[in-house]
């Protein structure tokens, strides 16, 4: 494995490497881009090649060789829901009152942290950035050349941000941190300015059909133009993507949209959000259609101005421009409160059947 392997982006891994060609790691980077366009992917490359022990050369650049114990090591965090669930199980383990103490970290190689949300809260929380703290002043690399601190997302609590601050402006010289973000918006301005910023952008539709007819031979030619366009250019998403959970969501989506421009069955619907109940099933599932939902929206926005070749889902195009022929700008609109107010309750645990029949009746066309 090399950074040949890496899809799209060839400019933003070509900066990253000739840093390292040219010793002029920077101290803090990120790295921003869509959910499973490939930064963590990336920065895992970019933390092996750091600390390679037999680094190579491609194209005319430096390369980790993929085989050294440290790129060995530093890859076994590749699957980080795995070893999540790993550290979450360890902790499980320990008494009550340590589990308290204890936050989730990643690290396969001594010289590279991975610092994954926290859960419940699903947030970066102070105890981890401390720890961050204490190993960056005070372990040095044991077996590599540079340590490596990689966060994983951007969603950082205040007071971990402000403690964040401390490494980033007093850097010792040995560190590297790397920050992924789906919105670099959201970190503190002060973090922005002392970091490097690379943006992952999407790959190219084509592109990623030929990636899914060599990875996802299961997939038909039509199926793997759905998915390659449902992905939104995120190489991680349209390889993971799970077709037959999008369908089922997307049937109860157009169920919705059907009843609110065309065919009023309220007998139907209520049958339909009924199945939709508490407890993280229903949530999981609640979440499935309402992606759904916002893509139909979407692309019933797009027939309606007739861009019907940016639409994402391909496979329903006919359904879609003839539901078009029923909105305009004010239902578009109301939509989208109707949504986004189904997304607030998700968060305040209201009752989800209820919310969907309110959103529903809230797109009923007047």
């Amino acid at each position: 494995m090399s950074f040949r392997d890496f899809l799209g982006n060839e400019q933003v891994v070509q900066r990253l490497r000739e840093t390292v060609a040219t010793d002029r790691v920077p101290q803090a980077v990120i790295l921003a881009g869509a959910k499973g366009s490939g930064k963590y992917t990336l920065a895992l490359m970019f933390a092996r090649l750091l600390n390679c022990l037999e680094p190579t050369e491609t194209d005319g650049l430096p390369d980790f060789c993929g085989r050294c114990k440290n790129c060995v090591r530093i890859g076994a965090a590749e699957d980080l829901d795995a070893c999540v669930a790993e550290a979450m199980e360890a902790r499980e383990d320990l008494r009550e009152t340590d589990k308290r103490e204890t936050r989730i970290l990643v690290q396969t190689h001594p010289d590279v942290m991975v610092i994954p949300p926290d859960p419940p809260q699903m947030l970066i929380k102070v105890g981890q950035v401390r720890q961050v703290i204490h190993n960056a002043y005070y372990r040095p690399p044991s077996e590599g050349r540079r340590s490596v601190f990689l966060f994983t997302t951007s969603a950082l609590m205040k007071e971990a941000a402000n403690s964040l601050l401390k490494v980033l402006e007093e850097p010792p010289a040995h560190c590297t941190l790397i920050l992924l973000s789906e919105n670099p918006s959201e970190l503190l301005p002060t973090i922005r300015s002392r970091a490097v910023l690379h943006r992952l952008h999407a790959v190219p539709t084509e592109m990623l059909e030929r990636l899914l007819a060599e990875r996802r031979p299961e997939l038909r030619p039509a199926q793997r133009t759905l998915v390659s366009r449902l992905a939104e250019g995120a190489v991680g998403r349209a390889l993971g993507f799970d077709l037959a959970a999008w369908m089922s969501s997307r049937n109860d989506a157009l169920g919705i949209l059907r009843c609110a421009l065309q065919q009023p069955d309220d007998s139907a619907l209520f049958r339909m959000t009924e199945s939709y109940r508490a407890g993280g099933e229903g949530q999981a599932k609640t979440q499935g259609l309402m992606r759904a939902l916002h893509s139909l929206v979407e692309d019933l926005m797009l027939a309606h101005a007739g861009a019907t070749e940016l639409m994402r889902n391909c496979d329903a195009t006919a359904e879609l421009k003839s539901l078009a022929q029923s909105i305009d700008l004010e239902w578009l609109e109301r939509a989208t409160r109707e949504m986004h107010a189904v997304d607030a309750g998700m968060r305040r645990n209201l009752l989800r059947s209820l919310s969907l029949d309110a959103m529903a009746a809230g797109l009923t066309k007047n």
